[in-house]
C-alpha cells in the first residue's frame, strides 16, 4: 500500500496531538527530534569509559562503567546473569541486566542495564544493535518511566497470568540443545490462544498489517512483515511489533490511525512462535551506535500495569532456572512488589511436598524434569500473592534434549466470578507420552486431557481444552502435569483468583 509524503506529514502531526505533545514540535523525521521526546535517556559505554548524560529534566550527571561480569551455563554456554558496576556522579552501583530487574534509584536518577556484549557473542547482534560493552538508561531520580497516560499494558489480561519470557532471557525450547542462543529481545506474554484480547499499548499510526507494508516504513526500518505481525509508530518515534497474532483485527490497515486500547487482534501461536500461544511484543528505537535496536521494555509495561489496576501485591519468581540434575539453583523472591512496601513474609512450596521459607532459597534437583515451585508472598495488611518458578533440570546422561515442558493458560484471568465458567487449555512440548492431568486447586475430582505433544507448531488443535468452574471465591493454584514413559515429569501450575 502506497502513502503520500503529505500524508504521512499529516499522520505524523495528527498523532503528535493524539498523544498530547506540543503542535509548534519538528515532525519526525531521519534527522529530527521525535515529537514526544522519551523519558528515557540511553549510552552504550565500554569498560572504563566516562560521559555525561543530560536527563529528560535538564540535570547533567557523570557516569563511568567500571566493570561487566558475565556467567553462563556449562551446557549451552548462554548468559544467565550479567552484572555491571557504574559510576554515577562518584556513586557506585550494581546493575543486573534484563532478567526482570526494574530501574534502580542511585542519587539524582534512576538507571538500569538493558543489554552487554556477551549476548552477542552466540545470540543474534542485530536484535540490540550493541557494539559497545554494556548499554545503560536514565531517568530522573523521581520521574515516570514513559509518559504518564501514553502507554498502556498490551493485553486484557492479569499480570504474570502464565508463562513469559522478556528481554534479554535465554529462550530454551524447542527438541534439540542447540548452540545458538535465542535470547530473548522483546517481551512474550503468554496468554489463551484465540481467547485473550490484544489491544495498542499507544495512539500510533499503522505501517505494517500482516503483508500489508507502507512503502515509506519498508528500508530503513526495523518492520519485518510477517502474515501474524503489526508494526505500528508512535509520536516518540518507537516501532511497535505484535507478533502470533491468530487473527488481525480488520479495522488494523496501514495507514490508518490508532488510539491507545483499540483491538489490534486476538493472541495465537502463528508465525515463529514454537507452538506456544503468546503475544511478542517488542519495542524498536535507535540506539547509540546509530542502529535499529530493541528499546526493553519489562520497566514500562510493569510500570503501565501497575497504573491500571492498582495491584498491592505482586509476587514475582519469574526467571527461569536451567540446570542438570545433581546441581543447585537459588530460587528468588526479591522482585516482588507490595505497594507499601511491606512484604512479611516469603514462603515456598516445592514440587515434593517441602517447604522453605525466605526471600532466597537454594535448592537442589536430582531428577531430571520441569519443575514448577511456589512462591507465597504475605504483607502487613494480609493480602496475599503467589508466583511460580520455572526450572527445567536436564538428564546428566543426555545434555543434547531438552526434557519435556508445558504451557498451560486460562481465559478469562481478570474479574472471575463464582458460577463463571472458565477456560483451561495446556499443550506439552517434547513428549507424546500419557495424558496431562488438571488438578484445579478446589478438591474437585482431577480432569485428563491429552494435547499433541507439538508434534506440529502450528496444528490449530494443539492444546487440549477443558473447562472448570469455581463453588467458592478465594486464591486456586491450579497445577497441570504429564509424565514421559520413563518417569521423567513435566509439572506447571496457574494462580486463578475468584471474586464472590
Amino acid at each position: 500500500m502506497k502513502i503520500s509524503p503529505l500524508r504521512f506529514v499529516c499522520c505524523i502531526i495528527f498523532l503528535t496531538l493524539l498523544c498530547g505533545s506540543n503542535i509548534n514540535q519538528p515532525v519526525l523525521g531521519s534527522e529530527e527530534q521525535p515529537a514526544l521526546q522519551p523519558i528515557v535517556r540511553v549510552v552504550d559505554l565500554n569498560v572504563g569509559e566516562e560521559t555525561t548524560v543530560t536527563l529528560h529534566n535538564g540535570a547533567q550527571v557523570k557516569v563511568k562503567l567500571r566493570d561487566l561480569q558475565e556467567t553462563r551455563d556449562p551446557v549451552r554456554q548462554a548468559v544467565r546473569s550479567a552484572i555491571v558496576t557504574v559510576e554515577v556522579d562518584s556513586e557506585t552501583v550494581k546493575l543486573e541486566s534484563g532478567m526482570y530487574n526494574l530501574p534502580q534509584k542511585i542519587g539524582r536518577v534512576q538507571i538500569d542495564c538493558s543489554i552487554t556484549k556477551g549476548y552477542n557473542s552466540n545470540g543474534t547482534p542485530a536484535f540490540w544493535g550493541l557494539d559497545k560493552d554494556a548499554r545503560l538508561r536514565f531517568w530522573p531520580a523521581d520521574s515516570p518511566l514513559i509518559k504518564p497516560g501514553s502507554f498502556i499494558y498490551p493485553v486484557e489480561q492479569r499480570w504474570f497470568a502464565t508463562r513469559t519470557w522478556y528481554d534479554n532471557e535465554p529462550v530454551d525450547g524447542g527438541t534439540k540443545i542447540l548452540p545458538k542462543i535465542y535470547y530473548h529481545s522483546g517481551l512474550d506474554i503468554g496468554g489463551a490462544e484465540k481467547l485473550t484480547k490484544v489491544i495498542a499499548a499507544t495512539d500510533a499510526i499503522v505501517v505494517s498489517s500482516g503483508d500489508d507494508v507502507l512503502d515509506a516504513h519498508r528500508k530503513d526500518t526495523p518492520v519485518a512483515q510477517r502474515y501474524d505481525v503489526v508494526y505500528l509508530l508512535d509520536a516518540r518515534g518507537w516501532y511497535y511489533r505484535y507478533s502470533h497474532l491468530d487473527k488481525i483485527n480488520d479495522r488494523i490497515l496501514p495507514g490508518r490511525l490508532i488510539k491507545q486500547g483499540e483491538e489490534i487482534g486476538t493472541l495465537g501461536k502463528k508465525g515463529a512462535s514454537g507452538g506456544w500461544s503468546h503475544l511478542h511484543f517488542e519495542i524498536k528505537s535507535r540506539q547509540p551506535s546509530g542502529k535499529w535496536g530493541t528499546e526493553a521494555g519489562y520497566a514500562f509495561l510493569w510500570e503501565a500495569y501497575r497504573n491500571q489496576y492498582h495491584p498491592p501485591l505482586v509476587a514475582n519468581t519469574r526467571r527461569k532456572h536451567f540446570l542438570t540434575a545433581g546441581d543447585s539453583t537459588v530460587l528468588k523472591g526479591t522482585q516482588s512488589y507490595s505497594v507499601d512496601n511491606s512484604i512479611q513474609s516469603y514462603e515456598w512450596t516445592f514440587t515434593d511436598g517441602t517447604t522453605a521459607t525466605g526471600a532466597e532459597v537454594k535448592r537442589t534437583y536430582n531428577k531430571p524434569g520441569a519443575y514448577s515451585e511456589i512462591l507465597k508472598v504475605t504483607d502487613k495488611a494480609g493480602n496475599v500473592d503467589y508466583d511460580f518458578a520455572d526450572v527445567h533440570v536436564l538428564d546428566p546422561k543426555n545434555l543434547e534434549e531438552y526434557v519435556p515442558r508445558i504451557h498451560a493458560s486460562y481465559w478469562p484471568s481478570l474479574k472471575n466470578r463464582v458460577g463463571e465458567p472458565i477456560t483451561f487449555k495446556v499443550r506439552t512440548f517434547g513428549n507424546t507420552s500419557g495424558n496431562e492431568v488438571w488438578n484445579f486447586g478446589d478438591g474437585s475430582p482431577t480432569v485428563s486431557v491429552k494435547s499433541d505433544g507439538n508434534v506440529k507448531p502450528l496444528d490449530e488443535n494443539g492444546y487440549a481444552i477443558t473447562e472448570h468452574t469455581y463453588q467458592k471465591p478465594g486464591d486456586y493454584l491450579v497445577k497441570v502435569e504429564r509424565s514421559r514413559d520413563d518417569g521423567v515429569r513435566a509439572t506447571t501450575r496457574l494462580h486463578v483468583r475468584v471474586d464472590p
